[in-house]
């Protein structure tokens, strides 16, 4: 199972990128494999929020584009969603206990490390260098476009 992680999404749908194709084939496979991959409410919203923003993404989607391709996403055999247990402030503690001093933007990346560590998950197919502050999670290599 591997977490994929909003920046794969945002560049599998944006044409002009320049890791579109890489991103692309790595989603393609997933949703056509049998590996079960993962996404959270959190990088749902997160690439609705961005696929729409005409500040930060290039052609924005509308609001319907970006829910299709959700919809699309969540529709696959081997697609699920995680989301927090009645465990997780326990699991936020330990974590953060585990890595040491975070702030800022990486708080963003600390929810869905948390959620990964609290459904035993290890890896994440990202961009995001930062995944590598969490000594739980193995950053899963693209392929070669």
């Amino acid at each position: 199972m591997v977490l994929i992680d909003t920046n794969i999404l945002l560049h599998a749908v944006n044409a002009e990128s320049a890791d579109h194709t890489r991103c692309l084939i790595a989603l393609e496979a997933l949703v056509n494999d049998s590996e079960n991959w993962i996404l959270t409410w959190g990088i749902i919203y997160e690439f609705m929020r961005v696929a729409t923003h005409p500040r930060i993404f290039p052609n924005p989607l509308t609001l319907e584009q970006a829910h299709e391709y959700v919809e699309e996403w969540l529709s696959s055999d081997s697609c699920s969603v995680i989301s927090e247990s009645d465990h997780h402030l326990q699991v936020l503690r330990e974590s953060r206990e585990a890595v040491g001093r975070l702030a800022g933007n990486i708080i963003h990346d600390l929810h869905h490390a948390v959620l990964m560590r609290e459904h035993g998950l290890v890896d994440i197919t990202t961009l995001d260098r930062d995944f590598r502050t969490f000594p739980w999670i193995e950053l899963r290599p693209l392929p070669a476009a």
